[in-house]
């Protein structure tokens, strides 16, 4: 999933942002640019455009969070709601299990957990402020 590069949009029109400037971290969030791009239904897109505040509880420090995407989307109702979506394997999204004896390995997934379990509270409450959604989209919704 380590997978990085600059994606050129065929629609540049609808992406919110510089369009010269869109870098991918992974061959998931390149698959989800290229489905914003061509879908009809997507009005608009942006990638990392939005920075949000939040305090890690790590450190207790204020940090900034920049979701993977903002999307506009003319649902299937009609109805054009706008979302932010962040792109994370499944596995980062699960609550790490407790091992036998604690690892480098399990501390640095606990550490992460509970950076992005403190980023996405931050995002849900930006976006119930505005009337957006926030979704966290796996292998599982990207059919990976």
């Amino acid at each position: 999933m380590a997978y990085k590069g600059k994606f050129q949009p065929s629609n540049s029109k609808k992406y919110k942002g510089d369009p010269t400037n869109i870098v991918y971290r992974s061959l998931w969030e390149r698959k989800f640019m290229v489905y914003c791009d061509k879908n009809e239904n997507v009005l608009e897109w942006g990638s990392e455009e939005i920075i949000l505040p939040y305090r890690s509880p790590v450190d207790g420090k204020m940090h900034r969070y920049f979701p993977d995407f903002y999307v506009k989307v003319k649902e299937s109702t009609g109805e054009i709601k706008k979302y932010l979506i962040e792109i994370k394997p499944k596995k980062q999204t699960i609550k790490p299990k407790v091992p036998k004896r604690q690892t480098k390995g399990y501390l640095y997934e606990v550490y992460e957990y509970a950076k992005n379990q403190a980023k996405w509270e931050s995002a849900r409450e930006w976006c119930l402020d505005r009337g957006y959604e926030f979704k966290v989209l796996t292998e599982d919704e990207l059919g990976i």
